[in-house]
Formats: structure tokens, C-alpha cells, sequence
């Protein structure tokens, strides 16, 4: 099998490494899917996909439609995600099933796996969903999102597989007032590339997308995303902390369109990279392109090192080096995960980012 995969040569993908990819199409399943106990965070409606085929046995569907999706997308990652996905469709003033947000779980067990997901939210619908992705092999997905006129949707997910390659495809269209919200977390072994296309295609839509990337040994951690103004009165927020030891790679491009007639946008990128070895990787690039003359758009981008004197000052109370190293990356990164609105996914998504700066993950 061949892949028409993208190059460094193409812009968008210059700090990319697909290089592993097609082997990773053409390879058998490794290991097998774990039993048991998967941890889960939420008593509400959960989904268990094992190499991209719903476990129904260990799965419980509650309002999620299983089979053919009907979307399609011609991003070179997300036209593979094509046949059986699941579907959530929320009718006006819906809400996801009570007992939590939905949570679905994606375990690799080698090779690659692909699966599409629609999220459809009319007016005034509201949803939240957590994402994890565990296990050895090239997960790859793409989720359409369609919201309606103040529709409201929060979305964590947290990419902890232990090898192989994680990519992830969002194209995205909000309505007037609408609201989408997504915190990812990269805190596995494996690499991983988060594209997302975000259209506020109505007047008041909200869109914040970022989270934190942290990167060891020979991993690269790549995050491009465009969130489009198209309408007046949008705020868009890209608050993305990347965190890079060894000889790893962790890249972020943020940007930002704003069309002729999206008067009064707010829009604000926030892109800070936190290298732990100078051996280390980070590249940024936030991106402004505003058409319209009545805006108001920020960006900023900055890279360095753990502070020696906060360092000093910690190990000189009797906190040992690593724990002190430990303790000021996890502030660093505190923002980012602090935007997860369901508690006990947030107090997962920081134990797991704990986990990996103490080494222990």
C-alpha cells in the first residue's frame, strides 16, 4: 500500500515526520486489546473502540448512533477515516445523557486504524466528551462538528499511547453565539500531529482550541490549527505550552483569519515552548491575517528555560532537584489543562501530565 502522504517540502507540514506512517498502514496488529478496568472518568454514556471497531460488549451507546457517518474531508490525513464511526445528534435544546460527559476510548494494538465522527449540535444543544488514546500502533481520525445557533461543546482529549503515532483531524462550523471549546493533552511516548479547521461562521461564536504537548527521547509533537472568522462579534482563544526534553520536537502553528465583514473580532494566541535539554526541539508560529479594520488581535510566542533561580530557590527549602524541575513545568503547563470544564477529567489530565514530568509514566 502507498500513501500520498505529505512532505516537509509543503509548508504546512514542514516540522512534520510522517516517514513511519507507511509502514505503520500495512502492519498487523502487535498486541492484544487489555481486559479490564479501563479507568474511566465519567458514569455517562462511554464508547470503547479497539483498533477503530466498537467493543459493544465493554461499551454502552446511550444517544450515539454507530455506522456510516456520511462525511468526507480532503485534509491528506483525514480522507482516510472513512467507513463505520459514530454519530452524536442533539436535537434543539438537547444535552448529552446525565451521569457525565460522553467518554470514548481509542486503544492502538498495532498497525493503523481509522475512524470518522459527526458531532451534530442544533440550537441551543449542549455536550461535552472526553477522548483518550492508549496502546502501539497509527490512530487516526477525523471529527466533523456542526453547531448550531448557541449550541455549547467541551472537549478533552488525551493522547497517552505508549508508541507508534496519534493524528487527529477537526473541521469544525459554528453558528451564531455558539460555543466550542477543546483542551488537548499529549503526555504519551508516541507522536502525534492535531490538525483542526474552525469556521465561526455566525455573529457572537466562541472557539478556543490549545492544550499542552510534552515530549521526550526522539518524540515530535506537531499542532497546526486555523480558526477563520468569517462573521462579526467572534472571540477565538489558542493558549498551546509545549514542553520538550532530550532530543525531542514539539511544534505549534497558530492561526488566525479574519474576513472582511467579521468586525469587532477578538482573537488571542498564546504559544509558549519550555525546553528542558538545549538538545531539545520547539518551534512556533503564530499567524494574524485580518481583513476587516475593526479587530482586536493579539498574539505572542516565546521559548526558554526552566528558571535557575525558582530552581535554587525551591531545592534550598529541601525539595530535591527532579521534584523541583517537576513542580515548576507543571505551572507551566497549569493553564493550559485548567481549561477543561469537567473536574474530574481535569484532575485526570493533570495526574497524567504529572505522571510524565516526574518520569513515572
Amino acid at each position: 500500500m502507498t500513501l500520498a502522504l505529505p512532505t516537509p517540502r509543503e509548508e504546512a507540514w514542514r516540522w512534520s515526520d510522517l516517514s513511519d506512517l507507511e509502514a505503520l498502514a500495512v502492519a498487523p496488529a502487535t498486541m492484544q486489546a487489555p481486559d479490564g478496568d479501563f479507568h474511566w472518568i465519567s458514569k455517562g454514556p462511554r464508547l470503547l473502540f479497539v483498533d477503530g471497531k466498537l467493543d459493544e460488549g465493554r461499551s454502552r451507546i446511550d444517544g450515539i448512533e454507530i455506522g456510516s457517518t456520511g462525511i468526507a474531508s480532503g485534509h491528506p490525513l483525514g480522507k482516510l477515516a472513512t467507513g463505520t464511526g459514530w454519530t452524536l445528534a442533539l436535537h434543539r435544546d438537547g444535552a448529552s445523557p446525565p451521569g457525565g460527559p460522553i467518554e470514548i476510548i481509542h486503544v492502538a494494538t498495532g498497525g493503523a486504524n481509522h475512524l470518522p465522527a459527526h458531532i451534530i449540535l442544533a440550537e441551543d444543544a449542549q455536550a461535552s466528551i472526553v477522548e483518550t488514546y492508549i496502546g502501539d500502533g497509527w490512530a487516526n481520525r477525523l471529527t466533523v462538528i456542526e453547531m448550531g445557533r448557541s449550541a455549547r461543546l467541551m472537549r478533552a482529549i488525551r493522547i497517552v499511547q505508549d508508541s507508534g503515532f496519534t493524528s487527529l483531524r477537526d473541521e469544525a462550523r459554528l453558528d451564531a453565539g455558539a460555543s466550542l471549546v477543546t483542551t488537548l493533552l499529549g503526555a504519551g511516548h508516541g507522536s502525534s500531529r492535531i490538525d483542526a479547521a474552525i469556521i465561526l461562521d455566525g455573529p457572537g461564536a466562541f472557539a478556543e482550541h490549545g492544550g499542552a504537548l510534552l515530549a521526550r527521547d526522539d518524540q515530535r509533537h506537531d499542532a497546526a490549527v486555523v480558526l477563520r472568522h468569517a462573521r462579526e462579534l467572534g472571540t477565538s482563544r489558542q493558549l498551546w505550552r509545549a514542553v520538550a526534553d532530550d532530543k525531542a520536537t514539539a511544534s505549534m502553528a497558530a492561526r488566525v483569519e479574519v474576513a472582511r465583514d467579521a468586525q469587532k473580532t477578538d482573537a488571542e494566541q498564546s504559544l509558549r515552548g519550555l525546553m528542558l535539554k538545549r538538545t531539545a526541539t520547539i518551534n512556533l508560529k503564530p499567524e494574524l491575517e485580518i481583513f476587516a479594520d475593526d479587530v482586536k488581535c493579539a498574539h505572542g510566542a516565546t521559548v526558554g528555560e526552566l528558571d535557575e533561580r525558582g530552581l535554587f530557590y525551591m531545592m534550598s527549602r529541601g525539595i530535591p532537584p527532579e521534584r523541583a524541575r517537576a513542580l515548576l513545568t507543571q505551572a507551566f503547563i497549569a493553564d493550559a489543562i485548567s481549561r477543561i470544564g469537567d473536574e474530574a477529567a481535569r484532575d485526570a489530565f493533570q495526574a497524567e501530565a504529572e505522571q510524565w514530568l516526574e518520569g513515572r509514566s
